[in-house]
């Protein structure tokens, strides 16, 4: 009798029940608030989407806005070497649709000045080397120097020869404008020659100025610092009875002051047809720097230092091809950039791409670079968190069937029949109104499958109890 099958009223329950189970919920059903399905909804969308956002705000703190499309640039008076080159990488940065606008000033140290203002619109500037010091340098980067500055003595052809600075003493020298870098060098050698710099025959004279001083003998030298090609040294190298001092401390003041180089100017080096100078000459030479704020936009550096390349890369009087620009660290920190761009060059996408578009992609790549960083690893994760929430919730009723089951066999007593088969109705009940992905509903079927297989044991202990 322990294996009949169930009589026929019993059986039509059974049937009642599965129809249950597969019966489709009413409309109303799925309009009720489902805190599990909530759940899902807040893992499988809005947890990914939190941490999409944070991505993407941390990422952005790192993103530098977009470069400007003009900036102001300190260059030294119209007609000199700075003016001169600042109107190159005017042309140059042209090319990318970035306008420089110009500001002449008396020289170096007013371009210091300049940069060195809170409330100045000037970001960029030509500055000799020498100028700066700990204090000088605060907020200002270099983008590395770019070109010899030679320091020339020229003076009028007395009798003896002029070839150390100290043998100027008590002549009348034209030693620059205030504001100007060469006056601030020739004040700064002649003290370290002897000579007294606040003698009034050191006159503020600098530019063309000084050379018609030196021309109609107003002067006896004039000390100016100038790019060999600038049209006040070539006028002054041709003029008669002016002669360019070869100074054999040369060596000596490089030591001492270490912004300085010795350098060599060739006969012939200025003028070959008419072999001007007419032997060769040892100068001492500073170095022009191109120094930037340090708010100065990083691509913009880029750009100017593709434009010193270009500008100053070549052979020159006094330079080796490739020596300039170079990054020599000095009284100006060395920009980031710079350091990039003498290791390994401009941007890879800006050798290949117009300007904007490479630094657009460059951009977009350090905020999305970030993302797919976090996204990968969240398509890997988040369906194995989704399949493992939905199996939990199944296998918890498995618990409870397993238990429920292990009470049967451990005391199957047939008067506790009635409150076996409440709790496996429970059980039940519980299942039916668990929210399942659809995915796995298969899962739920299986669950019921053995609800059912417990059910038909249970009712075989009531056959048990009848056939008592």
């Amino acid at each position: 009798m322990a294996d009949a099958l169930p009589p026929p009223h019993q059986d039509r329950t059974r049937r009642q029940r599965i129809r249950a189970i597969i019966h489709k919920p009413a409309e109303g059903d799925r309009l009720q608030f489902d805190p599990e399905a909530l759940k899902d909804l807040l893992i499988t969308v809005a947890l990914p989407l939190l941490a999409i956002i944070a991505t993407l705000w941390f990422a952005a703190r790192f993103v530098q806005p977009a470069p400007p499309n003009t900036f102001v640039m300190t260059t030294g008076p119209e007609g000199g070497a700075y003016h001169l080159f600042a109107q190159r990488y005017r042309a140059h940065l042209a090319r990318d649709n970035i306008s420089i606008t110009l500001k002449p000033s008396a020289g170096s140290i007013e371009n210091l000045q300049r940069l060195q203002s809170a409330g100045s619109d000037v970001e960029v500037g030509l500055v000799q080397a020498g100028l700066g010091s700990g204090d000088a340098a605060a907020g200002l980067r270099s983008l590395g120097a770019v070109y010899y500055e030679p320091l020339w003595l020229f003076y009028r052809s007395p009798e003896s020869t002029i070839d150390r600075l100290s043998q100027l003493a008590n002549k009348r020298v034209a030693i620059g404008t205030v504001g100007s870098g060469s006056r601030a060098l020739a004040l700064q050698l002649l003290k370290a020659s002897g000579v007294d710099t606040s003698s009034p025959s050191l006159r503020p004279l600098g530019g063309n100025d000084a050379v018609r001083a030196l021309l109609e003998d107003d002067v006896d030298a004039v000390l100016l610092v100038a790019a060999p090609d600038a049209p006040i040294v070539l006028e002054l190298a041709r003029a008669k009875d002016i002669k360019i001092a070869s100074l054999v401390q040369s060596e000596a003041f490089a030591r001492r002051f270490p912004f300085l180089t010795a350098i060599q100017l060739p006969r012939g080096a200025l003028d070959l047809a008419a072999d001007v100078p007419g032997r060769d000459i040892t100068l001492l030479a500073t170095t022009a720097t191109l120094v930037v704020k340090e708010t100065f936009h990083p691509a913009l550096g880029y750009l100017l230092l593709e434009a010193a390349v270009d500008v100053h890369g070549r052979t020159g009087v006094v330079q080796k091809p490739g020596e300039f620009p170079a990054g020599r660290e000095g009284e100006f920190p060395l920009a980031d950039e710079a350091k990039r761009f003498y290791k390994s060059g401009p941007p890879f996408l800006q050798r290949y791409l117009p300007f904007w578009i490479a630094n657009f992609i460059e951009r977009m790549a350090v905020l999305f670079l970030p993302l797919v960083a976090l996204i990968l690893p969240l398509f890997k994760v988040l369906p194995a968190l989704i399949q493992w929430r939905n199996k939990s919730r199944v296998f918890k009723w498995y618990g409870e069937l397993k238990f429920l089951e292990n009470q049967a066999a451990t005391n199957p007593d047939p008067s506790h029949l009635n409150g076996y088969l409440n709790r496996l109705d429970e059980i039940e009940d519980g299942v039916n109104h668990t929210h399942i992905n659809p995915t796995y509903s298969d899962y739920v079927y299986n669950l019921r499958m053995h609800i059912e297989l417990v059910r038909i044991r249970l009712h075989r202990l009531d056959l048990e109890k009848q056939g008592n």
